[in-house]
């Protein structure tokens, strides 16, 4: 599995490129100093009582900038966005930022499920939401500490607890185990934003979801392939496939090292090292349940036989 940087693959630098914010105050113009030649060469020309069209548009937008938000209307603008962009969020909190330099409103929403969204009022509207915006900002301060954030972040109470967020994104994954750390990895190539789950102990995820739901996929097959997990250790992956010999032969196996050798259509094939005694390669079916037991000594017909045991080969009997 290959997956992008999530600020590349998602484009959010892009997407949210008209999102400079602009407070109030950065609209109202330098007051007139005594003796400015442009106060006195000034003229109000006919019919353009108070300056030409352009100057008192540019007053209506400071008068604009200036009044303060009505929440009720705030919140009413954010579910409209909500609605027009097909984004599902029952709106608790909602404030605006600000507006691009184009004069777009930009605004931020929690939501009673979920993290909640920066929103730009563009056309269609733009909705990133909160977890993902976290992630930019952190690879932004892990790659240039000193850098000044350059796109918005989320600032309501609803939307600060982003670990929260994502462990319930493990949950609806159907993830097995105590998660204790979870962060954005990047973009599947079919544009899934993929998650790596941490579990305490145990073998770790990368989930992603898709049309059809979620999908996860543990940290030992992704190692296998040639990717990594960062929150998942060689010690726990072992714990994970020792969990899984009870009542087998192998079952007094005290795991050391695994390695997954691949699957066929009888089943998925593990090689495991023992402290103290042969290693072995055990076949499983998909709900981890293991059919069969090959030491070390006699398994060099599955698979090509063990790498992470060295054994010799079993004596052939005398005639």
């Amino acid at each position: 599995m290959t997956i992008k940087r999530i600020s590349r693959a998602l484009g959010i630098a892009a997407s949210l490129a008209v999102v400079t914010l602009s407070p109030p105050l950065a609209f109202a113009q330098q007051a007139p100093r005594a003796g400015d030649e442009r106060v006195t060469a000034e003229r109000v020309q006919p019919g353009r009582i108070g300056g030409d069209r352009n100057e008192r548009r540019q007053q209506r937008q400071r008068s604009q900038a200036a009044a303060p938000a009505d929440p009720a209307v705030i919140k009413a603008e954010v579910e409209t966005l909500f609605t027009t962009a097909s984004t599902a969020c029952q709106v608790t909190d909602s404030k605006m930022l600000g507006v691009s330099a184009e004069q777009v409103k930009i605004y931020e929403a929690a939501c009673a499920e979920g993290p909640g969204y920066i929103l730009v009022a563009s056309t269609p509207p733009q909705v990133v939401d909160c977890v993902i915006l976290d992630s930019q900002a952190q690879a932004a301060r892990a790659a240039n500490p000193e850098a000044p954030a350059t796109s918005p972040t989320c600032t309501l109470p609803g939307n600060q607890d982003i670990q929260g967020f994502l462990k319930a994104y493990a949950t609806q994954a159907g993830v097995p185990c105590t998660v204790d750390q979870v962060k954005v990895r990047g973009q599947s190539g079919d544009g899934a934003v993929i998650y790596e789950v941490g579990c305490s102990g145990v073998d770790g995820y990368w989930i992603e979801k898709n049309a059809s739901g979620w999908k996860k996929t543990e940290c030992l097959q992704l190692v296998s392939q040639s990717n990594t997990c960062e929150f998942t250790t060689p010690t726990e992956q072992a714990a994970t496939v020792k969990s899984w010999l009870a009542g087998t032969d192998a079952a007094s196996c005290d795991v050391q090292q695994v390695r997954l050798m691949g699957q066929n259509a009888n089943g998925r094939f593990i090689e495991m090292t023992c402290a103290g005694a042969d290693g072995a390669i055990i076949r499983q079916n998909a709900e981890h349940a293991v059919q069969q037991v090959y030491p070390c000594a006699t398994a060099q017909q599955i698979g090509g036989g063990c790498k992470l045991t060295t054994t010799p080969p079993a004596a052939t009997p005398q005639a």
